[in-house]
């Protein structure tokens, strides 16, 4: 199977795309735009952190913040009086181990960028159309400031203009009650939504009458979620931070904990004093993988930090499954030969399939392993060897391996690997998928899904009297296929920037282009704003760093992080406007406003209730959510608690038979044509998601432009280009499609042959929606076959850029390279 095997079961999009409506071509960017191509490069870091990141995280602060108010913001900072960091996910230290300083470089950025002192008001939106602000960069628009009120775009006008918020509100409730079905809407959600903001959205949305509830999830996770929920009963990693700790051997497949979860480094740090040995998994060779300068240290200060990686395993992309398909065979040859490399006690006491799977592992194919992986077969043996001698194994992985087709079946053979030797409930070992959005876990466990389990429908239904759609929604690619076809008329988002994040960039906008009308709560100006259909909404909300004073008085916020602990968070700061609503309360007023006419049970939820007192949410939830009885007396305890965890706490598995699950799955590769790469999507150094906080890719020694694919000097060569070269990136599809990205600088880079690189939403335009993994639905990102031809030679349309063209349309063997002085 290749990459471009895509999903024949849903129809083809393309040939709905040409007649939905495309706005004029954008005017120029503003002034203080950087030049897309316009490349430095610098040396490729080997430590992360150090002083430079002090030096970093001062300058954002003070840009953004003024000197002052980043000294005010800074040392509260994921501390157990302070506010939740709204970055990544990684946990906090028991409040005893917590430093002065518990955040990270970008972590700063983030919360510079919510605190910034920088306004955007009416006087913006009068200066500036959609029309003109569709052509900014995402950096441009995300650098104008907060939001400051709420406002609208109506049918036909090409300026935002002020609305109030009761006027809002009933715009919305308009809207919904006058739609066909209920599943005419869809409700996005963003990671950095609190548990009580996404309890009551998804309260009022299955009041509503949907379970259309896509999230961010669907794009980064939800393989995770689906592999390990078929594996050992829940969705979720099995460790804790204490058992990064005390581990032996830690392996980090996939992931860049250097620029997406840097506090991670800390942790990496201490296991290695204490004697734990790293593998590093990548096609990349990440900076944060190799060292670490801890800036909270003399040593780290001075440069002389931590070796971390002890192997860095240099993979094709897509190879993951194979790699943990021969250490499983590698432990089961090392078994048979009656070495002590398989917990036969656990596995036969906890687990069933084992036998099969052991068939299947001495069957390997080990030249199909070669191929898929591109590693040195001694390397692989030796890596095996560090399992073989460890008693306490942690596998970590991120979205590396998430977004390919077939992600599950590579998540459920990490998870036969920690299986095999009993890693999953003791000790400093465990199953640990790092997420990436702050809340994005909590989220679903507040039941942000558009699968709703039975029970929580039952309980749904016990506390409020409501009957729960049993209908599974529509994820976010179904939402943007829904919303192509016309089925999905109105576009709710909680925060985050679908537009930006989603697949398949020219059918996105053309989705989002065909809705009705558009609704976004959101704290900075973002892509989604500025793509829009017959009307919008802008709603602005708190963040998380401001203070939240209700009819209850002042209020707190609750967050769940990558390995179920979940504390409060209380902002400190002044709001940065007073018409500023926090998102409990804004999803409670459009929930008012739409369900208070309707008989029955929905229509006497008191949402005025809870959006007086969040403590009035968190009852709720400890009588909905499972796991979170005496929720609010919980979260009030300094540093939160933790969620049960059946397979970590008790070694007990909630699937069909009770015991964890080996699964047997076929060898596959990610292959590419002769003359083609593989891409992966990737963030900059100076990035979380969409949001651009610079041009600063430090660690990779590229700053300035975005517009960038790096490329091993070797595939350079081979297809006739030089370092510097422009090119226009071309992805060929199966169904005859061709997607394209034109104008990008080839860099030579040190990744694996046959791979390239390039940013994140920069080289969106390029994935197929259609191509998703296998029982997931998340897109395949990091798996696009392309090839790079000279700048200006890919193919170009008129309306739906990448679409309606075959391959034929553009001849490879005709191109003659040119390079450029």
């Amino acid at each position: 199977m290749t990459q471009h095997d895509m999903d024949r079961s849903t129809h083809p999009l393309r040939d709905r795309l040409a007649s939905l409506p495309v706005r004029p071509r954008p005017a120029p960017s503003p002034a203080g735009e950087v030049d897309p191509v316009e490349v430095e490069r610098g040396r490729i870091r080997n430590k992360a952190a150090g002083i430079e990141a002090v030096a970093v995280t001062a300058q954002r602060g003070v840009e953004q913040m003024g000197l002052v108010r980043s000294v005010k913001t800074l040392r509260i900072i994921n501390q157990t009086e302070g506010f939740d960091c709204m970055g990544c996910a990684w946990p906090d230290p028991s409040p005893k181990e917590r430093s002065f300083a518990e955040f990270c470089e970008n972590g700063a950025k983030a919360v510079a960028e919510e605190a910034t002192l920088r306004r955007v008001g009416r006087d913006f939106f009068a200066a500036h159309d959609v029309d003109e602000l569709v052509g900014w960069s995402d950096f441009m628009l995300g650098q104008q400031g907060r939001l400051t009120e709420p406002m609208v775009l109506r049918a036909g006008s090409t300026h935002y203009e002020p609305i109030s918020w009761a006027d809002a509100f009933a715009l919305v409730a308009d809207r919904l009650n006058g739609l066909a079905s209920p599943d005419e809407a869809v409700f996005y959600t963003s990671g950095r939504a609190s548990n009580e903001a996404a309890f009551v959205y998804q309260l009022f949305v299955r009041a509503f009458g949907t379970n259309n509830l896509p999230d961010c999830s669907n794009m980064c996770h939800e393989s995770t979620s689906v592999a390990l929920a078929e594996t050992i009963g829940i969705g979720k990693g099995s460790v804790s931070l204490e058992d990064i700790h005390d581990a032996e051997l830690i392996v980090i497949a996939g992931q860049n904990p250097g620029t997406n979860h840097p506090r991670m480094l800390s942790a990496l740090e201490k296991a290695k004093k204490k004697g734990a040995r790293i593998v590093a998994v990548n096609p990349l060779p990440e900076t944060g993988l190799r060292g670490f300068d801890n800036p909270q240290t003399v040593k780290g200060l001075t440069g002389v930090g931590t070796e971390l990686a002890d192997e860095f395993m240099p993979i094709r992309l897509g190879g993951d499954l194979a790699l943990f398909q021969a250490i499983g065979a590698l432990l089961v040859a090392a078994d048979d030969a009656g070495r002590d490399a398989i917990d036969h006690e656990f596995v036969q006491r906890h687990t069933e399939g084992y036998e099969q799977w052991a068939q299947s592992m001495r069957e390997l194919d080990w030249d199909l392993v070669d191929r898929a992986t591109s590693l040195d077969r001694a390397q692989i043996e030796r890596v095996a060897e560090m399992f073989i001698s460890s008693r306490r194994t942690v596998v970590c992985w991120a979205m590396g391996v998430t977004q390919h087709r077939h992600a599950v079946a590579t998540i459920k053979e990490i998870t036969n690997v920690c299986l095999v030797q009993g890693n999953i409930g003791k000790p400093g070992a465990g199953l640990c998928p790092v997420r990436g959005h702050s809340n994005v876990q909590g989220d679903r466990t507040m039941g942000i899904w558009e699968k709703l389990p039975p029970h929580f429908g039952d309980a749904l239904e016990r506390e409020f009297g409501i009957t729960a759609p049993t209908e599974r929604g529509h994820d976010v690619v179904n939402s943007i296929r829904a919303l192509c076809d016309g089925q999905v008329k109105v576009a709710v988002s909680l925060g985050g920037n679908l537009a930006a994040a989603a697949p398949d960039t020219a059918v996105t906008f053309a989705a989002m282009r065909n809705a009705k009308l558009n609704v976004h709560i959101a704290t900075k100006l973002n892509r989604s704003h500025v793509v829009v259909g017959e009307e919008a909404l802008i709603l602005p909300t708190l963040g998380r760093t401001e203070r939240d004073v209700q009819a209850g008085g002042p209020q707190g916020v609750t967050v769940e992080d990558s390995m179920s602990s979940v504390h409060l968070s209380h902002g400190r700061l002044d709001p940065a406007s007073a018409q500023l609503r926090s998102e409990v309360s804004i999803i409670c007023g459009i929930a008012d406003a739409t369900l208070k006419g309707r008989g029955g049970a929905e229509g006497d939820i008191d949402w005025t209730a809870m959006a007086g007192d969040y403590g009035v949410i968190r009852g709720h939830i400890s009588r909905v959510v499972p796991g979170c009885e005496a929720y609010d007396e919980k979260v009030h305890r300094p540093g939160g608690f933790v969620l049960p965890h059946p397979p970590r706490d008790s070694r007990t598995f909630e699937t069909p038979s009770g015991k964890a699950v080996f699964t047997t799955s076929p060898l596959e590769m990610v292959t590419a044509p002769e003359g083609h790469l593989v891409l992966q999507s990737l963030r900059s150094h100076d990035q979380f998601n969409t949001t651009i906080y610079g041009h600063d890719d430090r660690y990779r020694g590229l700053s300035g432009g975005r517009d960038v694919v790096m490329v091993h000097p070797d595939d350079l060569a081979a297809q006739g280009f030089a370092d510097g070269d422009l090119v226009d990136v071309v992805a060929p599809w199966s169904d005859g499609s061709v997607r394209v990205v034109h104008g990008f600088r080839a860099v030579s880079y040190p990744t694996t042959r046959g791979c390239v690189a390039a940013y994140y939403p920069e080289t969106n335009p390029l994935v197929a929606l259609d191509s998703t993994a296998e029982g997931s639905n998340c897109p395949v990102s990091k798996a696009v076959v392309v090839k790079l031809v000279p700048a200006g030679q890919g193919p170009r349309h008129s309306a739906i850029e990448g679409l309606n063209a075959g391959e034929d349309d553009w001849k490879r063997s005709e191109v003659k390279p040119h390079h450029l002085s």
